[in-house]
């Protein structure tokens, strides 16, 4: 069905993929509302509830079409999505997010977000960089997946930790309440939100980037990375304007640290990833993004990302993104 819808043209998959985007994106709304209201009726904590149902709602977008990769065995695209979506989270988001309103930021996010961010793209470098001893492969193997899990395991345990310490006022979701049919019929859309979004926009990114001659992982990097961040984005700029920003730096980094460690190295450990021309530049920028925000939030006393800042963000994404397109054919 969608292979003959793509048989008409770039703009029918333009089409698709835009709505791909928008399935996925309320696909991962209705599942959080549906589990959370029903997480809620078993008497399961609202503060759980946000570092569980929550939390990995938020990455569902990027977790479903790296499902919808590696099952298509278009494994360029599982990695650039995930790269792609934290440079953009650190490099347009916070860029954006900062000219609107400058971002401060909490001493938990300076002390340990922001470096196990910085970790995950170096670590991302490595492995990459060096072929695996255990397993013939130059990228990210099932060991190396494992690898990330575990790192994910003790960013969890940490965030359980510090929600624990600030409090239930400050640390806890508020759950919407529903009725339990109403709950499992989000859960049921949601679901199905997902794998069709998911199944455009995998299916279409392929589609266009047979058409325009460039490779899936440049598509990667910018259309579906975009698509896949808008949950993000939109939280981030709707919280500056709110004069809210200190949350925006929490979400980004927070996303950022789910993608590699959870998405990635679950998607390594289902199939393993290999690398493609220019991913070691990719996951430089990837840890590069957090790298810039993290001393300039050192280096003031107010530990704040400056208009200056976010615009040197956006600067340093531009030239990026001209290099990697310029190189693209």
């Amino acid at each position: 069905m969608i292979e003959s819808l793509l048989s008409h043209g770039i703009w029918v998959a333009i089409v698709l993929i835009t709505i791909g985007f928008v399935a996925l994106v309320k696909g991962a709304d209705w599942l959080v509302d549906g589990a959370s209201a029903i997480a809620k009726r078993f008497g399961i904590s609202d503060l759980i509830i946000g570092l569980t149902v929550v939390a990995f709602g938020t990455s569902m977008p990027e977790f479903v079409v790296n499902m919808m990769s590696v099952a298509h065995g278009t494994t360029d695209l599982a990695i650039t999505n995930i790269l792609g979506s934290n440079i953009i989270n650190t490099f347009v988001i916070l860029g954006f997010t900062a000219l609107v309103y400058p971002i401060a930021s909490q001493k938990h996010s300076r002390n340990f977000d922001i470096p196990m961010s910085i970790i995950a793209g170096f670590l991302v470098l490595v492995m990459v960089a060096v072929s695996s001893p255990f397993e013939n492969i130059t990228g990210i193997s099932r060991t190396g997946g494992v690898l990330l899990l575990a790192f994910f395991a003790f960013f969890l345990y940490d965030a359980f930790r510090h929600a624990k310490e600030q409090g239930p006022e400050e640390a806890e979701e508020e759950i919407k309440p529903m009725s339990i049919g109403k709950a499992i019929l989000l859960i049921v859309c949601g679901l199905a939100g997902l794998t069709i979004g998911g199944e455009l926009i995998v299916d279409s990114a392929i589609d266009i980037a047979a058409r325009c001659g460039v490779s899936e992982a440049i598509i990667g990097l910018t259309i579906v990375a975009l698509g896949t961040s808008l949950p993000e984005l939109a939280t981030s700029v709707i919280a500056a304007h709110k004069h809210k920003s200190d949350i925006a730096i929490g979400n980004v980094f927070g996303s950022n640290i789910f993608n590699v460690f959870f998405v990635l190295g679950t998607s390594a450990v289902v199939h393993p990833l290999p690398a493609y021309e220019g991913i070691e530049l990719d996951a430089f920028m990837a840890a590069l993004g957090s790298i810039i925000v993290w001393l300039e939030l050192r280096t003031n006393k107010e530990r704040v990302l400056q208009r200056w800042g976010g615009a040197l963000l956006l600067i340093v994404y531009g030239g990026y993104l001209t290099f990697r397109l310029i190189n693209a054919y």
